[in-house]
Order: structure tokens, then sequence, then C-alpha cells
């Protein structure tokens, strides 16, 4: 897999890699097809870790445990939406806010894996180059995605929460396609965000008998 990782081209003196943008490139069609509530975001979300697992195995050990991770949770939203198709009036998925229980278990639940998957990158140095915002954003990753399973509004917020720590860290460390594609998400997350945000309140109006969709 020695060629997912050679240089692409340069921009702005930044090498991009092919594995860096290939990957970034699914990952970024997996927001948007996210965002419209199609269920083909998942395996998009699956490819474009694969891709990645595929650039780091054998030589950034971490990095591609990272993304088997990302691989089951998309395998794990892919099988939530199926069942959960339908629900809307469009035939979609419906979306809503998560209630107050479940931010605190996801609060909680990104707090201390944050702690715990900083604490493993600082014990063997070689799963990652900086432990603490790396693990920000790989457990901010996987909280946004089973919040995004479960058809939470919520699932933006922690969104744009890894986009804050994700751009300056990829730019920081060389992977510059990553930090412009961060920025893109960005924008997508705010536009999404407004979307699901209005589809919540449409989804949770009781529909009177006899009255048409």
């Amino acid at each position: 897999m020695n060629s997912l990782n050679s240089e692409a081209f340069v921009l702005f003196d930044q090498h991009i890699l092919w594995s860096d943008m290939i990957g970034n490139l699914f990952g970024l069609a997996a927001l948007a097809l996210g965002w419209r509530r199609s269920i083909w975001t998942w395996p998009v979300q699956f490819l474009a870790g694969l891709i990645l697992f595929a650039a780091f195995f054998g030589h950034l050990t971490g990095s591609a445990g990272k993304q088997a991770v990302v691989m089951l949770v998309a395998l794990y939203g892919w099988w939530q939406w199926q069942r959960g198709k339908g629900q809307a009036e469009d035939g979609h998925i419906s979306v809503r806010f998560a209630t107050w229980r479940e931010r605190g278990a996801m609060v909680a639940a990104a707090a201390a894996g944050t702690v715990a998957v900083a604490l493993l990158f600082k014990a063997y140095p070689t799963l990652s180059w900086d432990p603490w915002p790396d693990a920000y954003i790989f457990v901010g990753t996987i909280v946004a995605m089973y919040a995004q399973a479960r058809g939470m509004v919520e699932f933006w917020f922690a969104w744009l929460l890894v986009d804050l720590v994700g751009v300056p860290l990829n730019f920081a460390n060389g992977y510059a396609f990553s930090g412009f594609v961060y920025v893109i998400y960005g924008a997508l997350v705010l536009w999404g965000m407004r979307d699901w945000w209005l589809r919540s309140r449409n989804d949770a109006r009781p529909v009177l008998e006899g009255a048409p969709a």
C-alpha cells in the first residue's frame, strides 16, 4: 500500500498524500449524505475508513486501529438506519434532539474515553504523535457517529467540536488536505445542523387524523 502513502501533489507548500486526499474526500461525501439522511452515508464512511486503514496498516498501528473502530461504528449506523427507514414522511429516518440523560451519557463517555485513549497513546508513543488532541478527535468522532446513527441533532454539535481541534492539528502534523477538508466540514456541519434542527421539529409534530401528509 505504499502507493496510497505517496505524494499526490503539492498545495501551498504542503505535500498532499493520496491516502489523505482520497480518504477525506470520501469522508466529506459521507457527511453530505448524512445531511440528506441518505443511508448511503454509512457505506461511504466505511469505505473512507477502509482506505485510511490500508494506508496506515503496517507503519502507523494506532491510526489503523482507529480506522478499524470507525468502520465498526459505520456498520452499526447502517444497521440502525435500516431499522429506522421510513419513520419520516419522506421515507428517510426521523431526527430528534437527544434527551438530557442521553446528552449527559454522551458527554461523560466522551470525557472518559478521551482520557483513557490519551493515556493509552502516552503509554505507547508509537500509536500517536500528539496523544491528547488525537484522542479527543478520535473519541469525538465515535460519539458523533453514534449520535448520527441514533438520528440525534447533537451529531452536528459533536462534529463541530471535533472540527475546532481537527483543523489546526492536521495542519500542524503535515496533513494539509485533511485540514482543508475539515474547514469544508465546518460549513457542511452548520448547514446540516440547521436542516436537522428544523426537521426535528417537523418530525415531532403530531399528524391529525385525516389531515394530508
